[in-house]
């Protein structure tokens, strides 16, 4: 099964549904495969029992640069600008490049709000129109070097002229055919599969939320082709209402949440810990409660830097007595809180009836989903995992309140001034969470882009991401010095053995952990030397 990310836990998901039908039955071999092992909804692609069942295999992008035969490097940029991205196009587009244009969403700030005209003016700035090919359905246009360019629109509204171009673009007898086409022009196609190996530069307009998204178009400018040494991605977006170092720092969490997105690592899903208050409660190691430290007088709230996990306490919240409702609460909340919010009756009640009591939701609603979802649990145990949902739910309806308070969407104040164009840094409040503490930088230069500025990112070659790889496991795993250095000795005679370092991706768990107690000594000592 291929594109596995569009299966979900969440049981309205139709896909998610068969599969686990499939593994009930257990009579199928499944062999799951993505490019990116999650949803840009923040929702799991499977259940932990489930995913346990399955033999995981990861393929990340240094070894797949160092398996191809010429594509090496990837470069990423981030050009901002003012006025219309139409007027700044051909300061990025390349057209001696083989590019994938991604035009802005017409509900995007970036957008003239005329796609088709849009189009026309992209042409236009290429070079003289010469007329449409009548075998494919190319715009043919003709630069001022006096060569002519090959264009594939596929945002067009005529739906027979759009499919006459699509099919070209498919046609098998010319996948090997570098001159076939010189541009692709889409809006929400030739995306995910999209098979195009010649592409060298995914050129995206506007501002994107999913980070699924942003993976899936860089992976249509990284397939391997002769003559085809780097790819690159840009993204052009309107230059945000915020300060330089705002927007860089927001820029170098992005590149990290690619980076980690491209090495298979989950940075999605945040990890909340809920704690019933009481008298005996310590400070749990690991975890910083702020400044003065945890307080037994107050219902304390903790970050452990090392995992990302908050933890909170919460005055009379029920404690799970069974090991299994302490993984629920621990592992399933999430899936809780999208069945909730996904609960028709629960949507129209809560949206239309203005005598409904709160309680009659949260308690009877998800009272009720509990109970079909987990029927074994005893009835406390029950209790105790809609308490913790209710509690997750609450929490980040408050973090999006918060976030949308501090402005981030594009409204129309009654003065009719722009409000404050910050989607970016918002952005990466939303799928950045766990790389926000990891400590890289991932950007190589800050260049003067007309009235705005670009940022470029450092060249993602095979051995740059092996650092970030090394970064992210170190940051996640849990050792002592002394462990770690065992490790890393063990891992020198793995590799006088093997003829190589042990991987961070290996299947073998013993070549995995000394892989991690290598990564995790390389932190500390850089630890140390910075200090």
């Amino acid at each position: 099964m291929d594109e596995f990310h569009h299966v979900s836990a969440n049981p309205d998901n139709k896909l998610g549904d068969h599969v686990r039908q499939l593994m009930t039955r257990d009579k199928t071999h499944i062999v799951a495969m993505t490019g990116s092992y999650f949803r840009g909804d923040a929702e799991a692609v499977l259940h932990p029992e489930d995913e346990s069942r399955f033999d995981t295999i990861t393929y990340t992008y240094y070894e797949q640069l160092n398996g191809y035969q010429h594509l090496k490097q990837l470069n990423i940029g981030y050009y901002f600008y003012a006025g219309s991205y139409t007027d700044k196009l051909l300061e990025v587009l390349n057209p001696s490049e083989k590019t994938i244009l991604h035009i802005p969403n017409v509900n995007s700030r970036e957008s003239t709000k005329d796609k088709i005209r849009e189009v026309e003016h992209i042409i236009e700035e290429l070079g003289e129109w010469q007329g449409t090919d009548p075998k494919t359905g190319f715009q043919l246009v003709k630069t001022a070097a006096g060569t002519i360019l090959k264009i594939a629109d596929l945002v067009d509204d005529d739906s027979t002229k759009r499919d006459k171009v699509a099919t070209a673009l498919k046609d098998p007898a010319h996948k090997n055919d570098r001159d076939h086409v010189d541009l692709i022009i889409a809006l929400g196609m030739a995306k995910e599969g999209f098979d195009w190996i010649w592409c060298e530069h995914a050129l995206t307009i506007g501002y994107r939320s999913s980070l699924t998204e942003i993976v899936q178009i860089i992976g249509r400018a990284t397939r391997d082709a002769p003559g085809k040494t780097r790819a690159r991605f840009t993204n052009l977006i309107a230059e945000p209402d915020a300060t330089e170092a705002a927007v860089t720092e927001a820029v170098n969490d992005t590149l990290k949440a690619i980076a980690a997105s491209l090495l298979m690592e989950q940075v999605l899903a945040p990890r909340f810990e809920f704690k019933p208050k009481q008298p005996s409660n310590q400070a749990t190691p690991g975890f910083d409660y702020g400044e003065g430290g945890y307080d037994p007088n107050k219902c304390n709230v903790g970050v452990n830097p090392e995992t990302g996990q908050i933890q909170l306490e919460i005055k009379g919240l029920a404690e799970p007595k069974s090991q299994e409702a302490e993984r629920i609460c621990r592992e399933d909340l999430t899936e809780l809180v999208t069945a909730f919010v996904q609960d028709k009756p629960t949507i129209e009640r809560g949206l239309f009836d203005e005598e409904l009591v709160p309680e009659e939701l949260t308690q009877v609603r998800m009272g009720k989903i509990v109970k079909e979802k987990f029927p074994n649990l005893e009835q406390e145990d029950q209790e105790a995992v809609r308490q913790h949902a209710i509690a997750a739910l609450n929490l980040v309806q408050q973090a999006k309140k918060t976030m949308n308070e501090r402005g981030g969407t594009y409204t129309i104040s009654s003065s009719s001034e722009a409000a404050k164009n910050t989607a970016i840094i918002d952005g990466v409040r939303q799928f950045a969470l766990s790389v926000t503490e990891l400590d890289m930088d991932l950007i190589d230069r800050i260049n003067p882009f007309g009235e705005a500025y670009a940022i470029l990112a450092k060249s993602m070659s095979e051995d740059r991401l092996k650092q970030v790889a090394a970064v992210i496991a170190a940051k996640r795993v849990s050792l002592t010095v002394e462990e770690a250095r065992e490790l890393t000795k063990r891992a020198l005679r793995f590799k006088q053995e093997k003829g190589r370092v042990p991987s961070l991706t290996a299947v073998d768990p013993w070549e995995k952990r000394m892989a991690e107690g290598v990564a995790f000594l390389q932190r500390k000592v850089k630890e140390e030397t910075n200090a």
